[in-house]
């Protein structure tokens, strides 16, 4: 019985271990971003990219392990905080709220169909649609 706790616990740590995945439409000119355009992209303050297409930022569920390691381990910040931050551009009429899609699956296939779009997962499958985005 105990094998089995220990077992369980270190593939839920593997999981956890395995961080969210920045992707984009195969359109979006950029192939890196720095930590504080990410945060800018994710807060919603920065709309456009640089060759001035508009920038669509599709989410999962605060909740969501996926978005809880984008949080933590690419923007280095918690949910909470980039929730209070769209809620304050919202209230204030400065922004729209990112959309939020059901699963992950959901994500890849409105990142694939909308130019400009970016989102994250926790796994890249092949897809010519999308590409990955580091951040440095």
């Amino acid at each position: 019985m105990i094998l089995f706790w220990m077992l369980l616990t270190q593939l839920a740590l593997a999981d956890l271990a395995m961080a969210a995945e920045i992707i984009a439409n195969s359109s979006v000119g950029v192939n890196s971003l720095s930590l504080a355009s990410a945060r800018s992209i994710f807060g919603m303050r920065q709309v456009k990219w640089p060759d001035d297409k508009h920038i669509q930022v599709f989410v999962l569920a605060d909740t969501h392990p996926t978005h809880i390691a984008l949080c933590k381990e690419r923007l280095n910040l918690f949910p909470y905080q980039l929730r209070q931050s769209w809620d304050r551009l919202v209230y204030a009429g400065m922004a729209q709220a990112p959309i939020e899609v059901a699963n992950e699956e959901e994500l890849v296939n409105k990142v694939a169909t909308t130019p400009g779009a970016i989102g994250y997962v926790r796994k890249v499958k092949t897809n010519d649609a999308i590409k990955i985005i580091a951040i440095q």
